[in-house]
């Protein structure tokens, strides 16, 4: 079979363009360098029967109809509502921030006064970014933003990203904005679910098509060669003008000539305990804490029913280095990675037959739905 396009990766980006191309008729060869479908979305049942995510928790959320109807074709999904919480000062705080955290950390007199002000500049908004509290005039709003900034956007920032927040592009603080209600729900998306029978078996079923051939194991980048303006595929039966769906670093893709780009990886502790409850919430956060961001408890992730037992996730952020182990998880958007990653988008565009996908692809830092978007947006155009 001589294949119409080559596809570097089985995560979500490299799936759904596989499955795209095939139902348009094109012969697609898959090759994912792991040993599992599904890239960071992969998730997988441990010794205790809970279903857990081996490369963090992904909880699905959108306002985009075409995606939302595109992925209902591959998977029966739940409503589940995420609910997270934020340790700060010796307490237990809803994320993102609301009324009832302005209610535990200040007098009553005080909290009146600060949600009136809030109310007050900012009519008919229910979320507010902290960058906007920040630079806002009124004192006890800004009084407010500081005592945020300081015991947790800065700190989770610094330690996530391993770089001073300053350094780090605006809109990674605008991520997780600040409620002005009583609301506890981390998303505002008009759909926010999970697949039923997980994110691997969505994966799979994207991927079942007869077009579509899949190999694991296997470094896509071994198998190529760039020859001025075409990839070229080395002992792959490939037709003359078969294109190559990237979704790796981009800066590997081309042997790191400009230099290496920034990623932050992970390094996750699994740990299952013989209780029932862990947390009061599926995700909580921790800021203060020195070396770990966050603790998912998967039993709650949809809520699994397993009984005297639950697994935790201690999740720690560490740097990402070339030729070894750890994965690449977020590019780090900064001034100095923007502009390195440009010279890499120029140079990938001379390539008429390279299609870059995804987050380490395109060097953003989408989420699920964003991530999804893009590649229905790009098979259109080139399929």
């Amino acid at each position: 079979m001589r294949y119409d396009y080559i596809v570097a990766g089985s995560g979500l980006s490299g799936s759904i363009f596989a499955r795209i191309a095939a139902e348009k008729g094109h012969h697609v060869l898959i090759l994912e360098s792991r040993k599992h479908i599904a890239g960071n979305v992969y998730d997988e049942r441990n010794e205790a029967g809970i279903l857990i995510h081996k490369y963090g928790p992904h909880i699905f959320h959108t306002n985009n109809e075409e995606v939302y109807n595109f992925i209902q074709r591959f998977s029966e999904w739940i409503p589940f509502k995420l609910k997270c919480e934020v340790e700060m000062c010796g307490k237990s705080t809803p994320s993102p921030f609301n009324f009832k955290t302005i209610d535990q950390f200040y007098e009553p007199d005080k909290a009146e006064i600060i949600k009136r002000s809030l109310l007050d500049a900012y009519p008919n908004q229910v979320v507010v970014t902290i960058v906007e509290l920040l630079n806002n005039n009124n004192t006890h709003i800004k009084e407010y933003a500081q005592m945020l900034f300081e015991n947790d956007y800065s700190l989770y920032t610094a330690k996530q990203w391993g770089i001073n927040p300053s350094e780090i592009d605006i809109s990674v603080l605008k991520r997780v904005p600040v409620r002005l209600d009583y609301q506890s729900m981390y998303f505002t998306d008009k759909y926010e679910c999970m697949p039923k029978c997980g994110y691997t078996e969505f994966v799979k079923e994207i991927i079942s098509h007869p077009n579509i051939k899949i190999k694991t194991n296997v470094d896509a980048l071994k198998h190529i060669s760039l020859n001025e303006n075409h990839i070229h595929f080395n002992d792959i039966e490939a037709h003359s003008d078969c294109h190559f769906v990237y979704t790796g670093p981009i800066d590997r893709l081309f042997g790191y000539m400009y230099g290496e780009l920034p990623y932050r990886s992970l390094h996750f502790d699994y740990k299952t305990i013989d209780k029932e409850s862990f947390q009061n919430a599926p995700v909580v956060a921790y800021p203060q804490v020195k070396d770990y961001t966050r603790i998912t408890e998967y039993k709650k992730l949809p809520l699994q029913d397993i009984q005297g037992k639950t697994t935790i996730a201690i999740e720690y952020p560490v740097q990402y280095k070339i030729r070894s182990t750890n994965e690449p998880y977020y590019p780090i958007p900064t001034e100095y990675s923007t502009k390195v990653y440009q010279q890499y988008k120029s140079s990938a565009n001379k390539f008429s037959n390279l299609v870059l996908c995804g987050r380490l692809a395109e060097y953003k830092y989408y989420n699920m739905d964003q991530a999804i978007a893009s590649v229905l947006q790009k098979a259109k155009d080139l399929v």
